[in-house]
Parts: C-alpha cells; structure tokens; sequence
C-alpha cells in the first residue's frame, strides 16, 4: 500500500485552513492571550467574562468549559494556540498527543519512543 494521501486527513488531527482560521479567530486569539500571566489570572477568575471579551461561540465556551481540546480543534482552533490553554490545565504536548490519537499518556510515550528508535 502506498504512504498516506497528504490531501486526506491523519486520524485524530482537524485540518487547519482559512475557512477554520476565520472561525477560530476569536478562539486563537483569546489564547495567545494566556502568554501573559495577567490574561491566565483573569480567565482564571471569570472564564465566562474572559470568553465573551473575545466573542467566543457558544460551541467554543462549552469546550473550553469541558477542557475538550478535541473540541477546540473542531472548532477553529489551532493546535499551537490551543497549547497555551491546555497549559492552563497542565496539559503538555504530550498528553494532547494522546488525547488526539485516542491513547493513555503512557501508551503514547512508547509509540514515541518506538518510532524514534526505528522499530516501526
């Protein structure tokens, strides 16, 4: 069988276009936002305040008041924003990765490290 279709995607990952840019805006930008630890304590004491200062939808809030980064993804956020609030739950790559491909941390850890051994 041939390698993947790079036009088709990988399980577990959202294709990041303009149309996902456009409906993620919001999102993303509230975010980046969480570099500064000012914006962190402020989500932090009112996270429906701090949603709506970025005019998040309503299918936004409720992810982020799920803590589903999958939903994130879904809904126009991009995974190097995304981060950033993942980090709020101290949520590292890591744990995104296996949340993503439907695995235990520790399962994804050693598909990692397999695959950077070359076993695979």
């Amino acid at each position: 069988m041939s390698e993947h279709d790079p036009t088709q995607p990988i399980p577990g990952t959202y294709l990041f276009n303009s149309h996902m840019a456009k409906k993620g805006y919001g999102l993303n930008k509230m975010c980046f936002s969480f570099n500064e630890q000012s914006a962190r304590d402020e989500f932090n004491q009112d996270p429906d305040a701090y949603c709506a200062k970025f005019g998040l939808t309503d299918k936004q809030i409720k992810a982020i008041h799920e803590r589903d980064i999958i939903g994130l993804l879904q809904e126009g956020g991009s995974i190097y924003y995304v981060a950033k609030f993942a980090g709020l739950l101290k949520l590292n790559m890591q744990d995104i990765g296996a949340i993503q491909s439907g695995q235990s941390l520790e399962a994804f850890k050693k598909m990692l490290e397999k695959r950077g051994s070359g076993e695979i």
